[in-house]
């Protein structure tokens, strides 16, 4: 775990330093450009320049920066005029709950389908299959946009847009969990199957044991590891999603925060959301470790 800890503080690090190397290499002056599209005053420009520490030589600077990081000091969006900081916290919730949600939409589906088809016919089975090709290969904004065509304008059963009460998550959840599910149907089936094959599955058999005690005591153990192992991707998946999901749908939340920042050449904002990614992607990696181990700890042992 030590190591693990190591390796992720070396992440956040890259990821830090990326941004601010992109803040250097960008064309114009550092001033105009975290500036943007902002209010542009004599008295935002020495703010800037205080803040920055831009009349001190570049390492000083560098170190200026990470000190801050390190301190949660996310630095000052000049278009806002409001900290990053609070920025990303007014907009963190509905990212986390949109995120949550379509996490479980997707593990549970996966789940239900795998139990539901492995071992069985080849028809029930290639239907499955076809239908997680078809949620794996169609775009979750093109997912939102059939969902939204049939239950929110031809039977009005969902919201539109906004994010006021349960019911406006449905939609986002599925469009972004859809794809989750057809991946991780297609890797719980083949697992349940080849643990279903092995020798201790015949002896459990032998013993009397049912195929559902079976499958719920052994077998889903040891298709869970390349099931786990898909988790990073699907958070980056999840990541990528929100940003067009979040817009689509009319949600509130960092997606919506991270385009705009983007369109609007709001460099503190932007750099912000990078680093916040990379600290998703350590957390859930770090989570991953641990997750081996309860399912299998003669893994790291």
């Amino acid at each position: 775990m030590i190591k693990r800890l190591g390796t992720g503080l070396a992440v956040l690090w890259a990821a830090a330093t990326s941004s601010y190397v992109a803040l250097l290499l960008a064309p114009g002056d550092t001033i105009d450009i975290l500036i943007g599209n902002g209010v542009d005053t004599p008295e935002i420009r020495a703010k800037i320049v205080a803040e920055w520490g831009l009349d001190r030589p570049e390492v000083v600077q560098y170190l200026s920066y990470l000190w801050r990081l390190l301190h949660g000091d996310l630095g000052r969006s000049y278009q806002l005029q409001r900290g990053v900081g609070e920025i990303l916290a007014t907009q963190v919730g509905p990212t986390l709950q949109l995120t949550l949600a379509a996490a479980a939409t997707g593990v549970t589906l996966a789940a239900i389908i795998a139990l539901a088809t492995a071992g069985r016919g080849r028809w029930l089975r290639g239907t499955a299959s076809a239908a997680e090709l078809v949620s794996v290969s169609v775009p979750p904004f093109l997912i939102g946009i059939v969902l939204l065509s049939v239950f929110s304008f031809t039977f009005g059963w969902f919201p539109v847009s906004g994010a006021s009460g349960p019911q406006a998550l449905v939609l986002p959840a599925l469009a972004l969990g859809l794809p989750i599910a057809g991946v991780l149907g297609q890797v719980l089936r083949g697992g349940l199957e080849r643990a279903l094959e092995q020798p201790f599955a015949v002896t459990a058999r032998a013993r009397g044991l049912t195929e559902r005690a079976l499958v719920a005591r052994h077998a889903l153990r040891h298709a869970l590891i390349p099931a786990v192992t898909l988790a990073g991707w699907f958070t980056g998946t999840l990541l990528g999603g929100t940003v067009i999901t979040e817009a689509l749908f009319g949600r509130p939340g960092l997606g919506q925060v991270a385009m705009q920042a983007v369109t609007g050449r709001d460099m503190p904002v932007v750099m912000a959301v990078v680093l916040l990614s990379a600290v998703v992607y350590v957390a859930i990696s770090t989570l991953l470790d641990l997750a081996y181990r309860a399912i299998d700890p003669r893994i790291g042992g």
